[in-house]
């Protein structure tokens, strides 16, 4: 009889021993775990402080007795792991040792915890990402005697601990040791992010490494974040990235990517003969790249441990990746995004274009219209989809998940108006958002057509001569009287530039701009007809203008 040991639990080591029970019901499968807790959502524990997820027992994805009684695992609950031996095919154990045939490693990931001065005699700080962590939080931090709380890393969790913390009724201080929140998000898109946490009263501090803990009886009283700067507090939440929990198989030889991750191919395969990986504590293939990443995802967690599981019962699966989508509630917003962004490309050498929309996640005419920003990364040459991102409050998810599969299959910008989208106006324009940014990324790629960002116009007007270019707003008088404009624009509507030609100078470099982008679009096409050839539009219109500004 085959026998299978998995260590950890969580999604991954459950998912593996489900899966290895469903496909051989003769093996034998045993689960070690060093807590009393198998499975339960990490990524509601932020959602759980605020009571949106109203008892703990709602965060318990797996009983340890479903596994035992209905897959047949032998569980080995708070019994702790110590060595693997890949040699002799042996787990040695806080209570005995174990002989394996196969072996699945899902032992996770841990907090970090930075080094800061007087953390060892401090009390009242948590990580926030186990069940032992939730429980100290609604011990400590959430009953009203905690009025201010601090929160170190503005990653997702962060953020949405953040927020849940804010609902509470808590003044909250979000710090943050790189330049933007939400890293993972281009930074124009974690612009909107912070100026809504701003906002609802979110204090947001970047740029800045917490340096010492003022303590006061085993009391943190104050966060010192700089020479002249401190944060008075009454708790400290630690959410400032994790670590691959992998020591005990690199130890042993296992290959593993820069930040500790075992490497894997696609059947979940570690460089140790029959020792399979996943979960946070595994890499996974970027599928456009092809190189090992770490994408520590409940969506790749659940996914790679049921290839694990499968393969070492005999049978034959694999995980091909992911590309990094990625979703976030932040208040009424919703953040989203898929594939590669700017930075990355940069830092790579890739080419791309860029296109930004704004359009409604439903009709005008239907109530409460709310409009949703996306950007478009493309490639330059046949306009393959590279990357998006997405920021709105209404129909943020179906639209990411559209631009995800389209990744995944290879369209090209030109392929997205093909695409037979759902539409009703309780749910969708007719032209969804969707088609809407494959229309005008095509129209990008004609090279008679010239966009200009938000970022590389302020340089513009910072840097060179004004004498050498203009500035036209096609908006209305009204729009502009309400709503204000860029400094000494030109004020021409779309609708009277054919017979306003004369007050512009085609010698001029030209940049055009309506509200969202549309009219400007016209408006540099009338142009261009009438003899300008320096012309560009600015994405996004003057929506984005003000929403940087």
């Amino acid at each position: 009889m085959k026998r299978i040991i998995i260590i950890g639990g969580l999604s991954a080591g459950p998912s593996a021993a489900a899966k290895a029970r469903r496909e051989n019901e003769d093996a034998e499968i045993l689960l070690f775990e060093k807590s009393s807790n198998i499975s339960y959502a990490t990524c509601g524990i932020p959602y759980a402080l605020s009571g949106v997820i109203n008892s703990r027992k709602k965060l318990i994805v797996v009983e340890a007795e479903l596994l035992k009684n209905r897959f047949n695992v032998d569980m080995h609950l708070e019994e702790e792991v110590l060595e693997i031996l890949p040699d002799a095919h042996k787990i040695v154990t806080s209570k005995g040792e174990y002989e394996y045939d196969k072996l699945v490693y899902a032992a996770g990931a841990h907090t970090f915890i930075p080094p800061v001065k007087n953390i060892q005699i401090a009390n009242n700080w948590s990580p926030c990402r186990s069940l032992e962590d939730y429980d100290k939080v609604m011990k400590e931090a959430i009953p009203e005697s905690a009025k201010h709380i601090t929160v170190m890393g503005a990653g997702l969790i962060g953020v949405e601990v953040v927020e849940n913390l804010r609902e509470l009724g808590k003044e909250v201080t979000l710090i943050e040791g790189g330049s933007q929140v939400l890293p993972m998000w281009e930074k124009k898109f974690s612009h909107f992010a912070r100026k809504t946490m701003q906002e609802h009263g979110i204090e947001v501090i970047t740029d800045t490494f917490v340096k010492e803990f003022k303590v006061d009886g085993g009391t943190i009283t104050e966060v010192k974040v700089s020479d002249t700067k401190s944060v008075k507090t009454d708790y400290v939440l630690m959410s400032v990235g994790i670590r691959p929990n992998t020591e005990m198989l690199t130890a042993k030889g296992a290959e593993a990517i820069g930040n500790g991750a075992l490497k894997v191919n696609e059947r979940m395969e570690t460089t140790l003969p029959d020792v399979y990986a996943a979960g946070d504590c595994a890499s996974i293939k970027n599928i456009q790249t092809g190189e090992h990443d770490y994408l520590p995802l409940g969506t790749h967690s659940n996914k790679g441990g049921r290839t694990a599981g499968q393969n070492a019962a005999g049978g034959s699966d694999t995980f091909e990746g992911g590309y990094k989508t990625a979703i976030i509630k932040v208040f009424e917003k919703t953040l989203a995004r898929t594939g590669m962004n700017p930075a990355f490309m940069n830092q790579k050498g890739i080419e791309f274009k860029t296109n930004l929309i704004l359009a409604g996640a439903t009709p005008g005419y239907y109530p409460d219209q709310k409009e949703m920003i996306i950007e478009t990364y493309y490639a330059p040459e046949d306009g393959t989809i590279l990357g998006c991102e997405i920021f709105g409050e209404h129909g943020v998810d179906k639209r990411i998940d559209v631009m995800s599969t389209a990744i995944y299959a290879k369209l090209k910008i030109s392929d997205l108006p093909k695409l037979d989208l759902a539409y009703a106006p309780p749910f969708s324009p007719a032209k969804d958002p969707v088609v809407v940014s494959g229309y005008v990324s095509s129209n990008a790629l004609n090279a008679n057509y010239s966009e200009v960002s938000v970022d590389e116009l302020k340089e513009i007007i910072a840097k060179e001569d004004k004498g050498s270019y203009q500035i036209v707003d096609v908006r209305t008088q009204g729009e502009i009287a309400k709503l204000g404009k860029i400094e000494d624009a030109i004020e021409v509507p779309v609708d009277a530039l054919r017979n306003n030609l004369d007050k512009l100078d085609k010698n001029k470099t030209t940049y055009v701009y309506c509200a969202k982008g549309l009219r400007g679009y016209l408006s540099f096409l009338i142009l261009q007809q009438n003899g300008f050839e320096k012309l560009h539009n600015l994405s996004g219109g003057y929506t984005i203008w003000n929403y940087m500004n």
